[in-house]
């Protein structure tokens, strides 16, 4: 088996995933982003690199981490397939459960699609190149993501050290969860086999704002409060028989898991300080 490379492996995907590889004693390389890569065979690389929480006031940075830097890649290094991490978020406001091969919709004139646009630009660039291409399309990765201000980590801290959760998007707001721990070992199978081209990397089980909040008062003794005239803010369920089908895919479940999760942000909070 080729030597993995982890781009972006200073990020919450990627520093998982550089460990993951570790415990299974698999070979890794995860260079620096300023590192010259021109000169060195990258095996198979996997490409973490992206932002996420703070792409709407970071737009040329956005665009920079899932296209510019993607291209330098393609166009100057030696490597034996690429898997390049996209994102769910391409399917908001897709009708029905979102498959892989479905069209995709995207307007320049909505800030918030720059990720989207982004994302879909550096799929395309991977997959039209010319070169053996993946791409992996995340749902809402959850796990010990402490710093994070992506929406599950920032309102398990709120409940921790506010005891109180404020909303600004309606309860009946949904999305899919998925740990970190399947995202990883799931990556590393498509990285180096997947039969298919593009693949939905989720739970295949949307989860509302209400059912995770409810549950995290309940472990907390938290309160919720939801601004007023809060925008509902959902994502269509998302198929996973792809993945299920050709890995064998059985995904852990948020709500199963949350107790276990914020007991590990309070562990962190006290420790520091």
């Amino acid at each position: 088996m080729s030597t993995f490379t982890v781009l972006g492996a200073s990020g919450f995907i990627g520093r998982h995933l550089v460990e993951h590889l570790a415990q299974r004693g698999l070979a890794g390389f995860s260079p620096e982003r300023s590192a010259e890569l021109h000169q060195r065979h990258l095996g198979s690389v996997i490409y973490c690199i992206g932002l996420t929480a703070d792409f709407r006031s970071r737009p040329l940075e956005t665009v920079e981490a899932h296209v510019t830097k993607l291209s330098e890649l393609l166009k100057g290094c030696d490597f034996d397939s690429l898997l390049y991490l996209s994102s769910a978020r391409v399917y908001r406001g897709h009708e029905g459960e979102a498959r892989e091969d479905d069209p995709v919709q995207v307007n320049p004139l909505q800030d918030d699609h720059i990720y989207n646009i982004s994302k879909l630009m550096g799929e395309s660039l991977s997959l039209n190149c010319g070169r053996p291409a993946r791409v992996a399309r995340l749902s809402a990765v959850y796990g010990s993501d402490y710093g994070s201000e992506n929406f599950l980590s920032r309102i398990i801290r709120e409940a921790i050290t506010k005891k109180k959760i404020l909303l600004e998007t309606a309860l009946d707001s949904q999305r899919d969860y998925i740990s970190v721990n399947d995202v990883v070992e799931t990556l590393i199978k498509i990285a180096v086999g997947g039969r298919e081209r593009i693949y939905n990397v989720a739970s295949g089980q949307s989860v509302s704002h209400l059912e995770l909040t409810n549950a995290i008062s309940e472990i907390t003794g938290c309160q919720v409060e939801v601004k007023e005239h809060a925008p509902k803010l959902s994502f269509p369920p998302i198929d996973i028989s792809r993945i299920r089908n050709e890995f064998g895919f059985q995904p852990a479940r948020i709500l199963d898991e949350l107790k276990g999760l914020v007991d590990s942000y309070r562990r962190r909070i006290e420790s520091h300080g």
